[in-house]
């Protein structure tokens, strides 16, 4: 079998193996390696540092990519994750080696972000990406079939439907699985010979794949929600495990939020006073202390609700609420505005998850200076 030509090391990242259509204004959400496309050029511009084979950046410029930074020509490079640096670290010299990367954590923790941007960072392609659900069948992983070509020809290559995993083998790229934990148990298994030994085989056609220097795989897994087929302890032999944790302090995660929520906000053309919202402020202590079980003070025990409260869901309320307020109100969002939301992202369970949402109403922010517009329109929709 014969391999395509490798791609050239110092290619322009914002080359895929794809042939990505550029962005525009009726893409609700470009890949990362086309949103980005300005600053993965000026890092490759300004990157002279040793670049593992077929990477388009070094490991320092895709960290840099990651966490942000300004370059010696003065091109600002946005943060993509704000968290620890050394986490950041670890998983890219994880993806130098010939262990593939697993990010853990709970719901919520940037995984999904993390790994796109990874992949468009190293590969200039995040879009070689597997799905897990509980239907994932072997086929996404390995390879399936055109069935007009097989009856017509029988079995060939020209027959055989590679699947993302199989492409990033042959083209020496990375490859992403959403969700590990959500695929059956029996086909998370079929990683194992891929993440061994470097090879597919394909018993049908008596032949193999390869893989080629620079293939690599990063999987998401999330360690909180029920229902999951947990790992084999052969496969995760495989996997270097990187856990990406909640933000440390309330002011990290409100920044993650207001950033968020203002490229969000911009990418659905929502003109909402972003600079001045209090609101993200409020939604954050009210996710922080039911996700801790406790007040920010400590003084008050809380009951903790099923729903996971991330940040992801913080972000997810505070547009919801940017949308109500532009459509329906003035543009600034009001307490009245992010209320919907709150109450629908703690009250996952209706019976346990009232209680509780009702014990903190009255406990906590019917208390709390300032915090009663929150609490009458909580109150109103509870």
């Amino acid at each position: 079998m014969t391999d395509p030509a490798p791609a050239p090391a110092d290619a322009a990242p914002s080359q895929g193996a794809l042939s990505h259509a550029a962005p525009s204004h009726d893409v609700q959400r470009a890949h990362a390696e086309d949103q980005f496309a300005d600053e993965l050029a000026a890092l490759a511009r300004a990157d002279q540092r040793p670049r593992p084979p077929r990477w388009r950046l070094s490991p320092w410029a895709v960290a840099t990519y990651l966490l942000g930074g300004t370059l010696d020509d003065g091109t600002v490079i946005t943060p993509k994750y704000l968290g620890s640096r050394r986490v950041v670290e670890i998983a890219i010299a994880t993806l130098a080696t010939d262990r593939a990367l697993l990010l853990l954590g709970v719901p919520g923790t940037a995984k999904t972000w993390v790994s796109e941007h990874l992949a468009a960072a190293v590969s200039g392609d995040s879009t070689l990406i597997v799905q897990g659900t509980a239907g994932t069948g072997e086929e996404a992983i390995r390879y399936g079939w055109n069935y007009a070509r097989l009856l017509a020809e029988g079995p060939s290559r020209a027959a055989l439907v590679p699947s993302p995993v199989l492409r990033a083998m042959e083209e020496g790229r990375l490859a992403r699985v959403e969700e590990l934990t959500r695929i059956p148990a029996d086909v998370q298994d079929a990683l194992i010979t891929i993440l061994s030994e470097r090879t597919l085989p394909i018993p049908e056609l008596n032949d193999e794949v390869q893989a080629r220097r620079g293939f690599n795989l990063i999987a998401t897994a999330n360690d909180r929600d029920k229902g999951v087929n947990d790992l084999s302890s052969a496969l995760k032999r495989r996997f270097n495990t990187v856990v990406l944790p909640l933000p440390d302090s309330i002011d990290q995660e409100v920044e993650i939020v207001r950033s968020r929520v203002a490229a969000l906000g911009q990418a659905l053309e929502l003109p909402a006073d972003l600079e001045a919202l209090s609101e993200i402020q409020r939604v954050v202590t009210v996710f922080r202390e039911l996700r801790s079980g406790a007040t920010l003070d400590r003084r008050t025990t809380l009951k903790s609700p099923s729903s996971t409260l991330s940040t992801a869901e913080a972000i997810s309320v505070m547009t919801n609420g940017t949308s109500l307020a532009v459509h329906f109100g003035d543009g600034r969002v009001s307490a009245a505005d992010i209320a919907g939301g709150l109450v629908g992202a703690v009250i996952k369970d209706p019976v346990q998850d009232r209680v509780v949402w009702q014990e903190y109403l009255e406990t906590v922010m019917a208390r709390r200076p300032g915090w009663g517009d929150l609490y009458d329109a909580c109150r109103a929709l509870s």
